[in-house]
């Protein structure tokens, strides 16, 4: 009996010296902290490393449940990426510990800072945002490439912060609906990608998408049209349809639960409801909001309409305080957008409600702007006096400068970069969107044949990349209210979500870049190098980005 368990034993003890030459024998790399976008500040020092194992925990300091969740975040792509679950508990000090702090002092609140030796990461943010883009940092240096590797971190330090505070993508649900579970994936593709806004297209004139309470016939007959045009809007050749009924919309307590997983990683929904134009939607479930009573119905081709909301009706502002009204309660974002493009006059030039506005207001045409011009200007102003009243502030397309610019919107600047300098020179805050370098409903490859369909146009990766927001003619000052930038994923030829994917990465990936890092350490060739690594984390997570970098 003896000599058996002595045999067992030596068997344990060749078993555990087996596994350990095998864990010595495991192949080491070391992370690499330039990854997109890249921080603003690097230092590497010729010290050990840092080298994870299965007894690193990662801390966070008690009482913080923000900082906690995001230390469980770490721990989560950690283990997608190495294969190792860290184990996440309250600390203030250690050895063989990645720990996280909100104590950094900077003037800027998304700030980091990451400082790595051979005892461990410390990470320290000046906000639990800027904690969380060090998280971010952290994660993306790790390549899924290296699972059930050794893992080593460098000794140095990695101090950053965004170089604009808006950093936004615009996705359109207003032309086709998509889940709220593709909602949620589109949010976490920002939150790679370092982006704090997500600007939520909710109303078109092809479908009502978000549940108002008081009227009811927006969701029952506005979200649904009957049908939709088949391939591109062209006057040459006949219009053909699918014969198929599209629609949907988000239910008030759907919308509150991605508001509130978009809040969880750090990003704000900015929700648009569309004004005066793009509104056939709400005129078919409300006739009486337009100029002529309809008939209307939602509609099932692209394009511009004629028929907008009657402004000279106080039904009509009476309408859109309600919707707002319930807007401001479910989304808790300082900004709201109200449009305000592509706004035809024709109805109102017309219309005996709208004129009589005009006389009462004592708007009249001085040579550059017409009355209904200022018509709608006297509107999205009254929209915006509403809307202050409750604490928001509006951001709307450029087109709110014609006619006068109301008290203090934010300008959308989406037609010509001169708008937006325009705007900043009279001291108005700026969000440079010009659809030349950053619409991605633009093809991405110039072989339009063999792409998904798009819009028209032609937007590569490399012009994204290296489009400078800040006009050059403004002076110091005026650059400060160019407050930053985002990338704008129209839907009128993008209908499923792969292809929504495939049109926003890796461009999305560029426009990070934009929002984020030193414009004078762009590069485009480096950048090109880094986004390879960026392609391992959409493969992960199976998302569809095209590979026309690799075509080179």
């Amino acid at each position: 009996m003896m000599k058996q368990v002595k045999l067992l034993t030596q068997l344990f003890l060749f078993t555990l010296l087996l596994t350990g030459n095998s864990c010595a024998e495991k192949e080491r790399v070391t992370v690499n902290y330039e990854i997109i976008p890249l921080p603003q500040n690097i230092t590497i020092v010729d010290e050990e490393p840092f080298v994870i194992s299965r007894s690193t925990y990662i801390g966070y300091p008690e009482g913080n449940d923000k900082i906690k969740a995001s230390a469980e975040f770490l721990s989560s792509y950690i283990n997608e990426t190495v294969g190792i679950k860290l184990a996440v508990k309250v600390a203030a000090e250690g050895d063989n510990i990645i720990l996280l702090k909100g104590e950094l002092e900077d003037e800027n609140p998304e700030a980091y800072k990451i400082t790595v030796s051979d005892k461990g990461i410390l990470m320290e943010g000046a906000s639990e945002s800027g904690l969380f883009y060090a998280v971010q940092t952290i994660r993306k240096s790790v390549s899924p490439l290296y699972k059930n590797k050794e893992i080593a971190f460098p000794a140095g330090v990695v101090y950053d912060f965004p170089r604009f505070g808006y950093r936004a993508a615009l996705f359109d649900v207003g032309r086709y609906f998509y889940s709220t579970d593709f909602i949620k994936r589109f949010i976490d593709i920002l939150a790679l990608h370092n982006i704090n806004y997500f600007h939520w297209h909710l109303t078109e004139d092809q479908g009502w998408r978000i549940e108002i309470k008081k009227y009811p016939l927006l969701t029952e007959i506005g979200s649904m049209r009957k049908e939709t045009l088949v391939g591109h809007l062209r006057d040459d050749v006949p219009h053909q349809f699918d014969g198929t009924p599209h629609g949907g919309f988000y239910t008030q307590d759907e919308i509150r639960d991605i508001v509130k997983y978009a809040q969880e990683r750090y990003i704000t929904v900015i929700p648009e409801v569309d004004l005066p134009g793009h509104m056939l939607a709400a005129l078919a479930a409300y006739p009486n909001l337009g100029c002529t009573g309809g008939s209307y119905e939602v509609a099932t081709k692209w394009g511009v309409f004629e028929d907008v909301l009657c402004m000279g009706k106080e039904s009509t502002y009476q309408f859109l305080e309600d919707v707002f009204s319930e807007v401001v309660d479910l989304f808790p974002s300082e900004y709201i957008h109200i449009g305000g493009d592509e706004c035809p006059k024709v109805r109102w030039e017309e219309c005996n409600d709208c004129q009589n506005m005009i006389a009462e207001l004592g708007l009249k045409s001085d040579g550059n702007r017409t009355a209904e011009q200022k018509l709608q200007s006297y509107a999205m102003a009254r929209v915006e006096k509403f809307l202050k009243e409750k604490g928001r502030r509006v951001i709307a397309w450029e087109e709110i400068l014609d006619g006068g610019i109301a008290e203090d919107p934010i300008v959308m600047s989406w037609l010509k970069e001169e708008s937006g300098a325009e705007a900043a020179k009279k001291g108005y805050d700026v969000i440079m969107t010009p659809h030349k370098e950053v619409y991605i409903d633009y093809y991405q490859w110039e072989d339009k044949e063999n792409e998904p369909l798009a819009i028209g146009g032609f937007v590569p990766l490399e012009r994204v990349y290296n489009f400078e927001p800040v006009p050059a003619e403004l002076d110091d000052e005026q650059k400060k209210h160019i407050i930053g930038t985002q990338v704008n994923l129209w839907t009128e030829y993008v209908s499923d979500p792969k292809h929504a994917e495939y049109m926003l990465l890796p461009r999305l990936a560029a426009i990070s870049e934009v929002q984020w890092s030193d414009a004078s350490k762009k590069d485009y060739d480096p950048f090109v190098l880094r986004l390879k690594s960026l392609y391992d984390f959409y493969d992960l997570y199976n998302y569809n980005a095209a590979r026309h970098i690799f075509n080179d």
